[in-house]
């Protein structure tokens, strides 16, 4: 039933607590654990005066942005994130993959839990977004409500 667990991680603690949790139903169950990071790269946009119309030190200060630095820096914390997570289960002898994917974090996880075939997913109460919701993160809300298989949030 539950030998294929879904476990999406931002290195927060709620994503840790879930990943504890997913490890000691995976040995219960031999089961595989997936941990998956879903990061995004965007920009908003920032009205700057032109450089021409600053006094130096300000106008060296502004500088272009690199959206392919900025990416690669994102991705390689992602890698982290999931190189964590991954050391965690192998650890405790559990098979583990990971997978690194941009876009809608929502999206992505649901995706990934109904295209997958997994028996749970399990997912942190909370992750690292600054916003507060009383009971559950964004995120958490919207997994609960677009995945297809059982959700486990762990607080």
């Amino acid at each position: 039933m539950f030998e294929k667990i879904l476990v999406p991680t931002d290195g927060s603690e709620h994503s840790t607590r879930a990943l504890d949790v997913a490890i000691q139903i995976a040995k219960h169950f031999h089961g595989k654990i997936t941990l998956i990071h879903v990061y995004s790269v965007s920009v908003t946009p920032i009205i700057v005066p032109e450089p021409s119309t600053l006094t130096p030190p300000a106008a060296s200060i502004l500088a272009p942005f690199d959206m392919a630095k900025a990416a690669e820096a994102t991705r390689n914390v992602g890698n982290r994130i999931l190189s964590d997570g991954a050391e965690k289960a192998k650890a405790a002898k559990i098979e583990v993959e990971t997978v690194l994917v941009e876009g809608h974090t929502v999206q992505e996880i649901t995706r990934a839990a109904n295209d997958g075939g997994f028996g749970l997913l399990v997912i942190g109460a909370r992750g690292l977004s600054h916003i507060r919701i009383l009971l559950l993160g964004s995120t958490t809300d919207g997994v609960i409500h677009h995945a297809t298989c059982p959700v486990l949030v762990v607080k």
